[in-house]
């Protein structure tokens, strides 16, 4: 029985890029965390030791920084997509290259007297990261766009009932509960003849219309709320193929304050952080 080289790559992770654009008094930051890959005949690495094909990974580290610097950062997936093609013409036998930039947001810090913030201080701003993943290959290019950690809640308008029962199950029907998740979220655009995509307002376009969906979507189950909110997606920019959601529940259980005579009439609640139920779908075009 032989044995081979299955598939591999390899790249650099995590690098940790923060840009400031300092062309004016009134400052930009874009702070970044970039990882990227290789792949494609890489198999003397491997199996000789033979390095001589090998970009090392230090040096994708250094251009990032660099095209950080070279090409700047107007959006993450032209960033991205910059990056990996530099990446690919620069190594001969790499196949394709895999980038992926999560975005931190900074908001101004206000200050009397400046109603759009201070030139140049920043608040970070709470737990939500922007992403992005590109694929660039000699003669193509695919592009991910998403978010990580959008936590959202809703106090009324959902419920969970008539759903199946064994010798095992104890949870109750709720006819009106909360639900509330962090949501992990990624898109497919379909690039071929569309062309091209402004990314930074189409992303602030599908963020707004996710929680418009969540917001005003009666769920019977987090499972319905995840298709309302893809459909809307895709009704709203053609361009996007395909969204993928991860959405953990946030489940909110009621306080027995019985004990100190009180009355819980859905008014307080204990977070419990887990174990948590976590709903994964992917809405799509029919001809995706």
């Amino acid at each position: 029985m032989g044995i081979r080289l299955g598939p591999n790559r390899y790249g650099k992770a995590e690098n940790r890029v923060v840009r400031i654009v300092r062309d004016t008094e009134r400052h930009e930051i874009r702070d970044l965390n970039v990882s990227t890959s290789l792949w494609g005949d890489f198999d003397a690495a491997h199996v000789e030791g033979d390095q001589s094909a090998v970009l090392p990974t230090d040096t994708q580290k250094n251009t990032a920084f660099a095209y950080a610097k070279q090409v700047g950062v107007d959006s993450i997936e032209d960033y991205a997509i910059a990056l990996g093609r530099r990446l690919v013409a620069a190594t001969p036998v790499a196949a394709g290259a895999r980038v992926r930039v999560e975005e931190h947001a900074w908001d101004r810090i206000a200050v009397t007297g400046e109603p759009t913030g201070h030139d140049h201080s920043f608040v970070r701003r709470g737990g939500e990261v922007r992403t992005t993943e590109v694929e660039v290959e000699r003669d193509d290019v695919t592009v991910r766009s998403g978010l990580t950690d959008l936590v959202l809640l809703k106090s009324t308008g959902s419920e969970f009932k008539d759903f199946l029962h064994d010798e095992y199950t104890t949870l109750p029907d709720a006819d009106d509960r909360v639900l509330a998740t962090s949501l992990t979220a990624s898109w497919r655009w379909g690039l071929e003849g569309r062309g091209v995509v402004d990314w930074n307002p189409a992303y602030d376009e599908v963020r707004s219309a996710l929680m418009e969906a969540f917001a005003t979507t009666y769920s019977r189950a987090m499972q319905e709320t995840l298709w309302a909110m893809g459909r809307a997606v895709l009704e709203l920019r053609t361009d996007i193929e395909e969204i993928s959601f991860a959405a953990p529940n946030k489940h909110h259980h009621l306080v027995d304050l019985s004990p100190f005579g009180l009355t819980n009439d859905g008014e307080v609640f204990i977070a419990a952080d887990r174990p948590y139920g976590l709903i994964e779908a992917t809405v799509t075009r029919d001809d995706a």
